[in-house]
This record gives structure tokens, C-alpha cells and sequence, in this order.
């Protein structure tokens, strides 16, 4: 008789640890998600006027962040995104502009100066933020979030360059990194803007 309570016993607390085991596996992977791909509506930065500018703002719509240089062979992307802009502006995507000093000091205007810059070449309507770090030591947070997987849940990138895009779908996630000389009316963008 106590065999058999001995193994009645043993089989309940074999069985009991394994649910438990089991229970603690499938909850581990949900708590790693959590604590993972973050999205851009957690981020407030400062535009080119000093205001606060809020990423929540933007929820539902597709978003492209480009880092800019006024003294760059790229520049002449502004002209492209505005056009990419206006024509889309309706249908829920917006771009944000970052001008970035990081490349061979081809924007080193102060913002008053980059304002006027985007204003009198381009016409610039579209959200331009404060001047930041998009790389090295002094790299700002959002593009901490743009360039690590750990905070993206995408990729690790690195900005190479001036005009660097990255795409953000409607629900604050990062999709696709642009390399700085796809023109912003290319087909892979505007497919995706459309899409």
C-alpha cells in the first residue's frame, strides 16, 4: 500500500513540475516581446522653431524620417520630398525631417538658418525638427530607436549619409531603412506609401 502511495505521489509532483515548467516557458517569450520592439510613438523632440513635437501625433499614418544637409550633393532631395509630401499628405504619411551635422559638416546652419535654407530653395512644408546627432557618441534617442534592433525589433543600422530614409507603418513600427541616394520618388517608396 505505501508503494503505491509513493508512486501516486511521485507521478502527481512529476506531473505538477512539468505544467509548472511548461506554464513558465510559454510565459517567458511574451515578457521578451514586451521589453523589446519599442515604437516611435514613445518620442517628443523639438522642431525647428523650439517646439515640442510629439510622434504620438502621428498615429495611424505612415512616416518617413530623413536625416538632411544643406551643403550636400543630396540636397536637391528636399525638391523630391516635398513633392513626395504634398501628394500624399492626404492620404495619411508624412515626412520628418532631421537635419544632422554628422557628414563632412555639410549642415552647419543654425536652425533659424536651415529654416530660411529649406523655406526660400525648396519650400519645404513638411516637419522639420531641431538640429541632432544622427550617429556617434552624442547620437540623439529617436535615432537610437531608427538604428538598434534591440529598441526597433527590425534591424541594426547605421546612417551612412545624408538623406537616409526609414519607413514607419501606420502603427509606429520601423519597416524599411532607404539608403541616402534612392531618391524619395522611387518606386519601392512610393509602392509603399500606396500599399
Amino acid at each position: 500500500m505505501n508503494k503505491i502511495a509513493f508512486l501516486v505521489c511521485s507521478a502527481v509532483f512529476l506531473i505538477v513540475a512539468q505544467v509548472q515548467g511548461q506554464t513558465s516557458i510559454n510565459k517567458k517569450p511574451n515578457t521578451e516581446k514586451v521589453m523589446g520592439k519599442q515604437t516611435i510613438y514613445q518620442y517628443k523632440v523639438q522642431d525647428l522653431s523650439g517646439d515640442t513635437f510629439d510622434f504620438s501625433s502621428l498615429k495611424g499614418k505612415k512616416i518617413m524620417i530623413v536625416n538632411t544637409a544643406s551643403k550636400c550633393g543630396l540636397t536637391p532631395q528636399y525638391k523630391e520630398l516635398e513633392a513626395l509630401y504634398k501628394e500624399y499628405e492626404s492620404k495619411g504619411f508624412v515626412i520628418v525631417g532631421f537635419p544632422a551635422n554628422n557628414f563632412a559638416s555639410q549642415e552647419p546652419g543654425t536652425n533659424k538658418e536651415i529654416a530660411a535654407f529649406c523655406q526660400q530653395n525648396y519650400g519645404v512644408t513638411f516637419p522639420m525638427m531641431d538640429k541632432v546627432s544622427v550617429k556617434g557618441d552624442d547620437m540623439c534617442e529617436i535615432y537610437k530607436f531608427l538604428t538598434q534592433k534591440s529598441k526597433n525589433g527590425l534591424q541594426d543600422s547605421e546612417v551612412e549619409w545624408n538623406f537616409q530614409k526609414y519607413l514607419i507603418d501606420e502603427k509606429g513600427e520601423l519597416v524599411k531603412v532607404i539608403k541616402p541616394r534612392t531618391l524619395p520618388t522611387d518606386p519601392e517608396i512610393v509602392n509603399w506609401i500606396k500599399g
